[in-house]
């Protein structure tokens, strides 16, 4: 179902965050057909326990949450259903009553793996909790992967871009060659503040990690609705010209995140204009299994696990840091 990929030609890679029970249920079915018609490969990376959707209301007091909250309609893209869950509603358990979804992605062709086992308890608690808690909680979600899958899990992307040291040690562990939890650091107007960030290695203090990291390059939908820039206001009309401007002359490889309860759902017209517009500016749409094959043997720089900002998001997340000499 994919073009066979051109080794001079950019990759535009695709890696699909699937957070919510909603989300496995109907994002993901839409999004392979859509990526069927344009004949692009990507990956889906899955959040494999309970769906506690709900619980990331206690995030109200975090500074730019009810900005980004205004700004992106979350009612309307994630439905109140799925906003009472782990509250008012018990929180299905999404690797439980979803499975034969997730394997029709996998049957359809496209390349699977772990987002994690609970979003909203991963994203809000990893970066203050131990190595056990976090390595017991990769460790779940794997084996849930591999109850679902039946075959092990071969790579992984964080939950809010959200990590720490013993995680991404885990990835080394459990074999991982290649992984995408963090982000590229961005400039207000979404473009690369460092042109050169992508693929690299993580420093843990005076060890190098084994796995590659393959950042996020892009900004994200939500990220820029609502948002004004250059004098622009972002919206709907005119948010897929802005992405397609940020990558203009296909000069370099990229990764963008998109979600199944955005991209699979009501912005998912927005998607396949940046489809179309994609392979018109050259790109092949790739997995991150794609993406690693073309980079492996490649020399990486080695970067330090580093937390920053990024316009248009609230609160801290893994971002590449520079370089070490």
């Amino acid at each position: 179902m994919t073009e066979t990929l051109q080794p001079q030609a950019p990759l535009m890679v695709l890696k699909i965050d699937v957070d919510t029970y909603r989300g496995t249920r109907e994002g993901t079915m839409h999004l392979v057909t859509v990526l069927k018609a344009h004949k692009a490969q990507a990956t889906f990376l899955f959040s494999l326990g309970p769906d506690h959707t709900g619980w990331a209301l206690r995030r109200a007091l975090r500074p730019g949450f009810f900005s980004k909250v205004s700004r992106t309609s979350v009612v309307e893209h994630y439905g109140i259903k799925t906003l009472m869950y782990g509250t008012l509603l018990p929180g299905p358990d999404i690797g439980r009553e979803c499975a034969e979804q997730m394997r029709s992605v996998r049957d359809a062709g496209f390349e699977c793996g772990i987002h994690t086992w609970d979003h909203v308890l991963w994203q809000d608690n990893v970066a203050k909790r131990d190595g056990a808690w976090s390595t017991n909680m990769m460790r779940k979600a794997a084996a849930r992967f591999t109850q679902v899958f039946g075959s092990a899990p071969r790579t992984h992307g964080a939950a809010g871009w959200q990590m720490n040291n013993a995680a991404f040690a885990e990835h080394d562990t459990a074999g991982y060659a290649y992984a995408s939890d963090g982000r590229c650091v961005l400039n207000e107007n979404g473009t690369l503040a460092h042109p050169a960030d992508g693929p690299h290695r993580l420093s843990d203090g005076d060890k190098v990690l084994s796995h590659i990291q393959l950042p996020t390059t892009l900004p994200t939908l939500d990220e820029l609705l609502g948002r004004e820039i250059d004098g622009v206001v972002i919206g709907t009309g005119n948010i897929a010209d802005f992405l397609l401007k940020l990558t203009a002359g296909a000069t370099r490889d990229h990764v963008y995140t998109l979600h199944s309860e955005l991209e699979g759902q009501k912005l998912a017209p927005i998607f396949e204009q940046l489809l179309a517009g994609w392979k018109a500016q050259g790109y092949q749409l790739a997995s991150m299994a794609d993406y690693h094959q073309k980079i492996q043997h490649q020399t990486m720089p080695v970067c330090p696990i580093t937390w920053g900002e990024l316009p248009g998001r609230s609160g801290q997340l893994i971002v590449q840091g520079a370089a070490r000499s």
